[in-house]
């Protein structure tokens, strides 16, 4: 599955119009960009959650979309509880947004437009790296101290050259296509060349993907799945939004975001975020998808309050 075509050739072009001078500076702090090189997104305001560094953690899981469950003394499944949680927010934005949580703590797994289609923007990092690491492990090897550098840069700055060079080193689209075959990513397409930021994929697969780095059996080990979780669990304050809305005052969490301004739809913004945190006391993976947000700080708004309800539409259904 693929973005299609004629939007493809759009979106690609206008990111190559505003690409002029975009390598510049490796150093994008408060001007990171949320794609692979138009730099003209900003960080959102740092959030006041209470910061401790995530101790690693695994949970069995299933290798496929379990199937909803239904809640004792209700009849409801988890599935349906979600949908009338976050269907009114949806609804009201058109249904530009998409929402997926698992909840390890009791393999609860609801989506509301799990198949819906996105393009990624910086979220997709964490899949560059998961690739990366990967194949070293398939190669007996591990990731050189540049390597690490980059990587650090990529996911705790959501640095934009970092990527590049790493993606490279995935051996762009078709290495990351590979690892996502058996990654179980059935519906993300990696962007080709410089535009990685454009991947299109679902928060379905999104989930997927936070399976292989937050749970076991998974074909990442366990060392590979700690550098990740690490790494997004020091992202820097400045881009601490997204999933984390839903994590419990005081406690940890992992993420990474996406954003991406949109010239074509009128400055429009693609923002989307993905990751780990407790709410309730639940270990929760959340993925949420948006487009089409009139801003940046709208559409972080828009995404906060959508995680908010369905984790707790998730963690009702016990």
């Amino acid at each position: 599955m693929g973005i299609n075509p004629g939007i493809a050739g759009i979106v690609l072009a206008i990111i190559a119009a505003a690409c002029t001078g975009c390598a510049a500076s490796s150093t994008e702090s408060h001007t990171l960009t949320g794609n692979a090189g138009a730099p003209v997104a900003i960080s959102a305001s740092p959030r006041t959650l209470t910061w401790t560094k995530p101790a690693p953690s695994a949970t069995p899981h299933p290798t496929r979309k379990p199937a909803a469950t239904a809640t004792p003394g209700t009849g409801e499944t988890a599935e349906q509880l979600l949908s009338t949680a976050v269907a009114p927010l949806v609804a009201a934005d058109n249904d530009h947004v998409a929402v997926a949580v698992y909840d390890l703590s009791t393999g609860q797994f609801a989506s509301y437009g799990g198949t819906q289609e996105f393009v990624t923007a910086s979220i997709v990092k964490a899949d560059i790296l998961s690739t990366r690491l990967y194949q070293l492990q398939r190669q007996g090897s591990q990731l050189s101290s540049g390597e690490e550098a980059l990587a650090e840069k990529m996911i705790e700055d959501s640095d934009n050259n970092a990527a590049t060079d790493l993606y490279n080193d995935d051996g762009e689209a078709p290495g990351v296509d590979a690892a996502n075959q058996v990654f179980g990513l059935t519906e993300t397409t990696a962007g080709t060349g410089v535009y990685w930021g454009v991947t299109s994929t679902t928060v379905d697969d999104q989930i997927r993907l936070l399976r292989v780095i937050f749970t076991t059996p998974s074909v990442l080990s366990s060392a590979s799945q700690d550098y990740i979780r690490g790494l997004m669990g020091q992202v820097e304050p400045g881009q601490a939004w997204g999933v984390t809305a839903a994590a419990d005052s005081g406690t940890s969490y992992e993420v990474k975001n996406g954003w991406l301004p949109r010239p074509e739809w009128g400055e429009l913004w693609e923002i989307n975020s993905i990751g780990s945190v407790t709410h309730h006391g639940h270990h929760l993976l959340i993925a949420v998808l948006s487009s089409y947000n009139q801003s940046e700080s709208s559409g972080i708004s828009l995404i906060e309050g959508v995680v908010d309800k369905a984790a707790d539409a998730v963690t009702e259904a016990k």
